[in-house]
């Protein structure tokens, strides 16, 4: 490695010296984040951007896929509106932002800056639904939310974040349940099939879901340090915000019915999750279905005649086939190689004199570095197929890292040894008692990260308190 190469290396520290500076370092090298102004806030820069926009249009094609139209809701929440729902309120009082003065005039009203946006929709669901023909109301909004967080993260935690939060309303219990599944099996499919990242799937315990919520479904996601993140959850809000906002439709035999509703959400947080799930000690990996540019051009020795020409001329042939970009900066190609491996561009496309006299390219995986020399009329087949490959094993890469962080555990003593000696996921059973719950998390910070659908026994008694068993818990420490 040339002495450049090395300084630009060196920037990051080590995920294994020190794996929360290694994030920050990442997150910063790789161009993604500027803080804000504001404690807590962040600047999402082009390159971060970009790849959140990526994920958002897959979302968003999704989400058109299964009837949802996009709307847009005010900022601001008068507070006489978020107390109608008094469970919802409590759950968020901790991190309300509140704005108490409208230029140097004192407000008779203090206004919430919307931490979520249930009531908003409440609000308006009474207004303009009347008749079971209104239903199903299927709504999604794409927007920033403001949570004061004590502590916060670039994309794990800040005090303001994007999103998009989904918000429908049906006229039975069961519709509203099954589109509460849907659009956690969205989620999903965007995680894994996208994004490349394995997801565990399953119902949040009553101590962890939404506050509001009938119940909660999540997906939750692996890092690489063993610690799980909440990458999307979908809630089954009932009839509770229809009680308080009056929500009613007129059935047709004529009867006032309230509407049962949903509520879904993934945010930027899962931007965080890419990196600590496939990021690596030369910074940035992202998959191809998800990257800005899939493959960047990187002319050698372009100063020599031809070699500029012979790059575009490539560009424009493979446009077609992937995102490609070209770098005919004057920087050195050892400076570029380390800019596009920090940025995690899936592949790099390696341009000289030597390759035009033979009619070939280098191909350089982002994903494990590896080489390939391919001739310029086969590389239409071969980019497309390399860019499926590295998509597939990132995958398989992250799901055997979950498989050899997940253990089994059926007494306390096992509990703990796991999660000191290989953190990750936790399979134990559980009783159903919050104060189990509770006391798991007071004496190792591990908690219940969801309920999986599909079940299985490990043992009879709650890892806990001993007593008869009600279901197996996947438990975690988590971001």
């Amino acid at each position: 490695m040339g002495k450049k190469n090395k300084q630009f290396v060196e920037k990051i520290t080590a995920m294994e010296d020190d794996f929360a500076q290694w994030y920050t370092d990442v997150v910063k090298q790789a161009e993604l984040v500027d803080y804000g102004a504001v404690r807590g806030t962040m600047v999402i820069k082009p390159h971060g951007y970009a790849i959140w926009e990526n994920i958002q249009a897959e979302l968003d094609r999704k989400f058109k896929e299964t009837g949802h139209s996009n709307v847009y809701f005010p900022l601001f929440i008068p507070e006489s509106m978020l107390q109608k729902e008094k469970d919802h309120i409590e759950g968020f009082a901790p991190e309300v932002a509140w704005v108490t003065h409208g230029g140097e005039e004192e407000l008779a009203e203090r206004i919430c800056v919307r931490p979520t946006s249930e009531v908003l929709f409440g609000e308006y669901y009474a207004k303009n639904i009347h008749s079971y023909r209104d239903l199903p109301m299927l709504y999604n909004q794409w927007s920033n939310v403001v949570r004061w967080e004590k502590t916060t993260r670039p994309f794990l935690r800040t005090s303001e974040f994007l999103w998009q939060e989904g918000h429908t309303c049906h006229a039975t219990a069961d519709d509203a349940q099954e589109e509460t599944a849907r659009m956690l099996e969205v989620y999903k499919d965007v995680a894994e099939n996208y994004l490349a990242i394995p997801v565990l799937s399953g119902r949040k315990t009553e101590k962890e879901k939404f506050a509001g919520a009938d119940y909660t479904l999540t997906i939750e996601a692996l890092m690489h340090d063993g610690k799980a993140l909440q990458s999307g959850t979908s809630h089954y809000l009932g009839t509770g915000f229809a009680e308080a906002f009056d929500i009613r439709y007129l059935d047709k035999e004529g009867d006032q019915q309230p509407v049962h509703q949903t509520s879904w959400g993934m945010s930027t947080r899962i931007m965080g999750a890419l990196i600590m799930v496939h990021g690596d000690n030369r910074g940035l990996v992202i998959p191809p279905r998800i990257a800005p540019t899939q493959a960047m051009i990187v002319p050698v020795a372009q100063h020599k005649e031809g070699v500029l020409d012979k790059a575009y001329d490539l560009r424009d042939q493979l446009k077609d086939l992937a995102r490609v970009g070209i770098d005919s900066s004057d920087k050195m190609p050892g400076w570029k190689f380390n800019e596009y491996e920090m940025k995690g561009i899936p592949v790099r496309i390696e341009m000289g004199p030597k390759d035009i006299e033979k009619d070939q390219v280098v191909l350089v995986r982002r994903d494990t570095g590896e080489k390939e020399f391919v001739g310029l009329d086969k590389l239409e087949l071969r980019l497309p197929e390399l860019l499926e490959e590295i998509q597939q094993g990132l995958f398989e890469k992250a799901l055997a890292h979950r498989n050899d962080k997940t253990t089994t555990a059926t007494d306390m003593e096992e509990f703990k040894k796991n999660l000191e000696e290989t953190p990750g996921f936790i399979k134990a059973m559980w009783c159903g008692d919050m104060e189990c719950e509770e006391k798991i998390k007071e004496e190792t910070a591990a908690t219940s990260r969801c309920i999986p659908f599909e079940q299985e026994t490990v043992s009879d008694k709650c890892i806990c308190c001993g007593k008869e068993a009600k279901e197996l818990v996947y438990w975690s420490k988590a971001y």
